[in-house]
């Protein structure tokens, strides 16, 4: 599939992305692709992230492919439940551990649990092994249990701009060879 025969819809994760984001870059870099906006970026409510990407998907009159970072990667998979068309496939960056009571901000816990259902669509899972926001183990666990191919994206932190991730070169190409073998 190519970009031009989709909509990439971009999702991202609590805060927002902002403009040296690898999201943002590629949302600008991408004609097809356009940034969900999700509802409040600071204190994000599950609820109303889930409805809003639900109807983002229900106006796309191409094939749907999410991009989705960080808690953007939870609901995504968590709106999986409820899709109002197909979603031909999912990259999912850096997600969170939603079970994690440590994790902060605290709200972040009513992104979860975790499904642990397979995703109706293909995806892929990216993770590092020293994200914050969630231990290895738990993102290779998640992506198993929702039948995604995982990435072992080395020691990356939460791959995000303050990590170093702004264009995300690497990251590209994994989403550019997905979408190659998506039908």
């Amino acid at each position: 599939m190519k970009t031009s025969e989709a909509e990439i819809l971009i999702v991202p994760g609590y805060k927002g992305a902002n403009e040296d984001h690898w999201q943002s870059r590629w949302e600008r870099n991408i004609t097809s692709a356009r940034r969900v906006a999700m509802g409040d970026w600071h204190k994000p409510v599950f609820e109303d992230w889930r409805n809003n990407l639900l109807a983002e998907i229900a106006k796309a009159t191409k094939p749907v492919i999410l991009v989705g970072h960080s808690i953007g990667s939870q609901v995504i998979v968590q709106a999986s439940k409820d899709l109002p068309t197909p979603v031909a496939g999912a990259l999912l960056v850096a997600p969170p551990d939603v079970e994690n009571p440590a994790i902060r901000p605290r709200h972040l816990l009513t992104f979860g649990p975790a499904l642990t259902d397979p995703l109706p669509f293909p995806s892929v899972t990216i993770a590092s092994r020293n994200d914050h926001f969630c231990a290895y183990d738990k993102a290779e666990q998640m992506a198993a249990d929702w039948g995604s191919l995982f990435m072992d994206a080395g020691e990356s932190g939460h791959i995000n701009h303050e990590s170093g991730h702004g264009p995300w070169p690497e990251g590209l190409m994994v989403f550019s060879k997905f979408l190659k073998n998506l039908k």
